[in-house]
């Protein structure tokens, strides 16, 4: 018999999530702390698949994410091996040299609603980079500081901060907290056959022990084997390698040299002959690796450059080799299945975008989840519309990075400039960037991924030149004078005032935050 028959008034009452990994979970945990008490949802995973476990850095929406589940979010530092993030920080990108460095930090320009700096800043820079003009954050990564004190309740801050996080150990929190408190049931079990009804709807999924399991909807989160929506469904994998030549990656953990090694707040990402390296501060290693183009380099020079960054430890280390595959399906919701994760694309780590995409398409299935099967098409359309748009975004705010760097020493970085390889999406931002700092007008969307203001930061973090207009406008010019004055201020007060990093982790770990 089947489990979980879907009803004859063909009412949504029952989801199924095939695989586990921080996109099972995620999604498991997003959908049932809403759904949790009134729908059958179960999560299925295989004890034989190994999960990649290498996402380690995260959005700031995943605050809210975790807030939603209910997560005690001082249990989350301290079973997670969790750090703060507030941006990343792009070393040797623009020319190669030493002091070649920019943030992307995660905060917004000072008044940014009301204001755009970009103009201010280029006429003026005061010797400044733009985000140490326009933003008290880089500073405080510079200094290694904490971006909330220990008397601030959890998820509240004095400035806006992600997370770096232990993958594994994240999944193992994520599988505790869903079942214990969130009403979701979990399977141990591997997946031998998928069924399909004549519609082409999946109607349930066998096991090697032949158990069968049914669901009213499917949520594919099995990794880069697609086993519902690409195996089964046979939606078409859209390559990208084209765009973004990041075809491989190799990992290692690196304990730190003394318990008094600053725990940078902020993800490393230093450019290489053919690719870049990640270095992720957690509370108990570092986690770092380098992502290249096999096209441009061998496994073999790209392991030297890793252990060369790593350093004499590097040997006693144990590397971790991972195939990258650039690109997305076409749809994402296909039938009654829709794709999350890795099943349903990937793109390069840069700018840390696989966690978001996951609540991203978590929240928009919870939203607008249907009531029948008979909206589901309706749905379907609007969520593949979206998530299109999205990756595409993404892939244009990837590009970006490639696209300003000066650099000519390789191959690699030339032929990331050709313009064959840049999306005309991008090139069209490009030229009216020439002549108009980017702004909130610039993007249709009511909710970009990227909004504006992480262009300004990595095209004048870069290097970019925009021919500011010559028309003088005194309000906005006493209106930018006051934000950076004001920005100053704010800077000045939160080094006198936040805690260095890895103090405030370890109090963290040994008192706890409050709760809110």
């Amino acid at each position: 018999m089947k489990d979980n028959l879907m009803s004859d008034s063909g009412k949504i009452r029952s989801i199924l999530i095939v695989g586990g990994g921080s996109a099972g979970w995620l999604t498991a945990g997003i959908l049932a702390a809403r759904y949790g008490q009134t729908m059958d949802i179960t999560l299925i995973e295989s004890p034989d698949v190994k999960i990649i476990g290498v996402g380690e850095g995260t959005w700031p929406t995943m605050k809210s994410t975790l807030k939603e589940m209910g997560v005690s979010e001082t249990d989350f530092f301290r079973e997670c091996d969790a750090s703060f993030k507030q941006g990343a920080k792009f070393a040797k990108w623009v020319t190669g040299a030493e002091d070649d460095y920019y943030y992307h930090p995660l905060m917004l320009p000072q008044d940014f609603t009301q204001t755009n700096l970009a103009p201010h800043w280029l006429q003026d820079s005061g010797g400044r980079s733009f985000s140490e003009s326009v933003c008290f954050q880089e500073a405080l990564c510079e200094h290694a500081l904490a971006p909330k004190t220990l008397a601030m309740p959890e998820y509240n801050a004095a400035a806006n901060y992600a997370y770096h996080l232990n993958a594994g150990k994240f999944t193992t929190f994520l599988t505790k907290h869903c079942t214990e408190k969130l009403n979701v049931k979990h399977v141990l079990a591997t997946i031998h056959d998928v069924k399909q009804r004549e519609n082409g709807d999946i109607d349930y999924v066998v096991t090697t022990a032949n158990d069968h399991l049914s669901a009213d909807l499917f949520i594919d989160c099995t990794g880069m084997a697609s086993l519902l929506l690409g195996n089964t469904l046979g939606v078409e994998f859209i390559d990208k390698s084209d765009v973004l030549f990041i075809d491989s990656a190799m990992a290692v953990q690196k304990p730190y040299d003394s318990e008094e090694e600053p725990i940078l707040p902020y993800t490393v990402s230093t450019a290489q002959d053919a690719g870049w390296i990640w270095d992720i501060g957690l509370t108990s290693r570092r986690g770092i690796g380098h992502v290249y183009s096999s096209r441009h380099t061998t496994d073999e020079q790209a392991e030297l450059a890793l252990a060369t960054y790593v350093g004499p430890r590097f040997k006693d280390l144990s590397v971790k080799k991972i195939p990258i595959r650039s690109g997305h399906r076409k749809e994402f919701w296909k039938n009654n299945c829709v794709a999350i994760g890795l099943a349903g694309g990937f793109l390069e780590p840069l700018e840390a975008s696989a966690l978001m995409l996951i609540e991203l398409s978590a929240r928009f299935v919870r939203d607008q989840l249907p009531e029948t099967t008979s909206t589901m098409p309706i749905i379907a359309k609007r969520f593949n519309e979206t998530l299109t748009y999205h990756w595409g975004r993404i892939i244009d705010f990837l590009k970006l990075h490639y696209v300003l760097s000066k650099r000519d020493d390789t191959a690699f970085w030339r032929d990331n400039r050709d313009a064959v390889t840049v999306p005309e999406s991008l090139t069209e931002l490009l030229r009216l960037w020439e002549f108009h700092t980017p702004y909130r007008q610039d993007f249709s969307h009511k909710e970009e991924v990227f909004p504006a203001a992480s262009y300004q930061y990595v095209l004048y973090g870069m290097g970019f030149k925009t021919q500011v207009s010559s028309r003088v406008d005194n309000s906005h010019a006493r209106a930018c004078e006051r934000a950076v004055q004001e920005n100053e201020k704010i800077m000045d007060k939160a080094l006198t005032l936040l805690p260095d990093n890895r103090q405030l982790l370890r109090k963290i770990h040994e008192y706890g935050m409050s709760s809110i």
